[in-house]
């Protein structure tokens, strides 16, 4: 039993060092440059929504603005 948990404790290290050393190596994003930023106005667009209607800038523009909010689901 004693053997069974020290084999699970280490396998979880491994894991996490392992892991630990792969978000190291990634380089570092320019958020800067992905896209408009908060404040800035967004390039006019046509893009439908989860009903097929298609929508623009204009259309879904309230009285005081639009918050834009892109959530990029698990599943893509």
């Amino acid at each position: 039993m004693k053997i069974q948990i020290r084999t699970t404790i280490l396998a979880a290290l491994l894991l996490g060092f392992s892991t630990v050393a792969a978000a190291q190596s990634r380089e570092a994003i320019d958020v800067a440059s992905l896209g408009p930023q908060i404040g800035e106005r967004v390039p006019d667009f046509n893009l439908p929504d989860q009903s097929g209607q298609v929508h623009n800038l204009d259309s879904i523009m309230g009285p005081n603005g639009v918050m834009l909010v892109f959530f990029r689901s698990a599943d893509w």
